[in-house]
């Protein structure tokens, strides 16, 4: 549970809805609430401040507008990460874009299982030699047709019961930015030749290329997954906004 303290800086003629703000805001302006903190809920800052839902929920919102906070359904509300890195990439769910265009997603279970981190692994991702990890390999289909090969490492500490989930129903991505919320993503994006079994998987001709996405993804600083995603270079292309 967060403690909470009473505000300190956020003169009492303020309104209340900004005294609220002003008390989020020397939080994290002082550092004692870092990125990815999660901050007091809705009813305990109504508690604290002696006001309505409605009131705290205003203040919140403004911040949430203004970038500095992330409310995640069912989760919290969490200091936001800062987007002035051009590392920084928005951490979407391949069956998320798929029903933004008003298509079916639909995936595969190929393999999963459980290992330990390689001292290459450890080396690229930060961690310890003999980190548990756990892998699983899925195809997603958009409309029936198999878009994406993913083939992902994930942090078993981070993500205890990963292998609990049915990923015909829910994504390793929508699942592990919910336990673990506002994820920073590094990534790299390059033409590769698919291997037999992955050419297979994707419906395609193994002489064809394919767009790999490499991603790694941290949370509050600590690694919580790798992937290698493989999409047909002839029916996918990434796009984005600057």
């Amino acid at each position: 549970m967060n403690a909470i303290t009473s505000p300190t800086t956020a003169p009492e003629s303020q309104p209340a809805y900004l005294q609220i703000k002003s008390f989020v805001l020397d939080k994290i302006q002082s550092g004692e609430w870092q990125e990815g903190h999660l901050i007091p809920t809705e009813l305990a800052l109504c508690d604290q401040f002696s006001v309505s839902r409605m009131t705290v929920n205003r203040a919140l919102r403004e911040l949430s507008n203004d970038g500095l906070l992330v409310r995640i359904k069912g989760s919290g509300t969490y200091v936001a990460q800062p987007k002035y890195q051009s590392t920084l990439i928005e951490i979407r769910s391949i069956a998320q874009d798929i029903r933004e265009r008003g298509h079916i997603h639909s995936s595969k279970v190929l393999s999963v299982e459980r290992l330990k981190a390689t001292a290459k692994q450890a080396k690229a991702y930060e961690i310890r030699t003999g980190t548990p990890l756990f892998r699983s390999i899925i195809v997603h289909l958009e409309n029936d047709i198999p878009i994406q090969y993913e083939d992902r490492f994930a942090d078993a500490t981070r993500a205890p019961d990963y292998l609990d989930q049915n990923w015909e129903i829910i994504t390793p991505n929508e699942y592990l930015t919910r336990v673990a919320p506002l994820p920073k993503g590094f990534y790299t994006i390059e033409v590769q030749m698919p291997t037999e079994a992955i050419a297979a998987a994707l419906s395609m001709r193994p002489q064809d290329p394919c767009l790999v996405l490499n991603r790694t993804t941290y949370s509050g600083g600590n690694f919580t997954s790798f992937a290698r995603m493989w999409h047909p270079g002839d029916r996918y292309k990434f796009a984005g906004l600057t």
